[in-house]
């Protein structure tokens, strides 16, 4: 049964408490995020120090990371935000990070663990030959990303650990893009995130996925103004414009910013959105496709083709 205030274990009364900038870091969850479920949830508690500026005590921040873990996942924060530690990490216990029928992820701690880069390199290239780019975008890495996460919020893995193991993850993926690159031809897929969006894994992955399926996929990065988009949408001729948005990002600004630019980009330019914090929340923005999950790529291309013969000619 819900109830109108979360689950939540008390703060201390007194005792340093970490800034908000560092719990963004820790965590990934923004500062607006952070804001926005305090006014809304009740949670989190931050204290004040001297400054009057917002500290959040060790177990909120825990309390957050698990949270952020499931939300990444596909699970919906209003729901999270109500329940407790314990309960939060029964929901994970119950996703266990399964590669495959005999193969889970729980290698990659050991590796990372012994930070000895190249076997970790070998390893991953290893099972990209042997997956196939499309398997491994789509099933090895979502698993070893809830494993390193899991790890990183029990205290398993450093935060510096988990950043070397997304910058190994990248480096694979660029690679087997580079080595595509001459293939993909139509359509064309502009790839970017809107401000405040930072999280580049998900739409390395998406652009991996678009490279195999012959797409010709160009990213901007992270964090690209919707002027800035519309006007490389327009001097790039892009077919298609594809933004990725993370659990972390709110809702509201995820719609807003895709209305936005839907008025601005030309009406041949089709507009895809996906990502956790789209995934799940069974909503429609007219003019907008929505790509629930990674398999859903695919289709979407094929559903291109089939709507734009004349261009998928050239």
């Amino acid at each position: 049964m819900e109830n109108s205030t979360p689950a939540i274990d008390s703060a201390p009364a007194t005792g340093a408490g970490i800034g908000i900038a560092a719990v963004e870091r820790d965590t990934g969850l923004g500062k607006d995020t952070l804001r926005v479920w305090e006014r809304r949830y009740g949670f989190p508690q931050p204290l004040r120090d001297a400054c009057g500026e917002r500290v959040y005590p060790a177990e909120q921040v825990e309390h957050l990371r698990l949270i952020k873990r499931l939300m990444d996942q596909g699970q919906r924060p209003g729901a999270l935000l109500r329940q407790s530690i314990a309960e939060l990490g029964e929901r994970l216990a119950a996703s266990p990070a399964i590669v495959g029928a005999d193969d889970t992820a729980d290698w990659i701690v050991p590796m990372l663990k012994a930070r000895d880069i190249d076997p970790l390199r070998a390893e991953l290239a290893q099972r990209l030959a042997r997956d196939g780019l499309e398997r491994f975008v789509m099933d090895t890495v979502p698993a070893l990303n809830r494993r390193i996460g899991d790890g990183w919020m029990s205290g398993e893995i450093a935060i510096f650990e988990e950043h070397l193991y997304t910058e190994l993850i990248q480096n694979q993926l660029r690679a087997s893009i580079y080595a595509l690159g001459g293939r993909g031809t139509r359509p064309q897929v502009l790839l970017t995130t809107v401000k405040d969006e930072e999280h580049v894994l998900g739409l390395l992955m998406v652009e991996a996925l678009l490279a195999a399926n012959g797409a010709f996929a160009l990213s901007l990065g992270a964090q690209t103004p919707i002027a800035d988009i519309v006007g490389a949408a327009q001097a790039t001729t892009a077919d298609v414009v594809a933004l990725s948005f993370s659990g972390a990002y709110p809702w509201r600004k995820s719609r807003d910013a895709l209305i936005e630019l839907r008025a601005a980009l030309p009406e041949r330019t089709k507009l895809w959105a996906g990502g956790a914090g789209l995934s799940g929340r069974g909503r429609s923005i007219d003019g907008v496709r929505i790509i629930g999950e990674l398999r859903d790529v695919a289709p979407a291309l094929a559903d291109w083709h089939a709507t734009h013969p004349e261009r998928s000619k050239h």
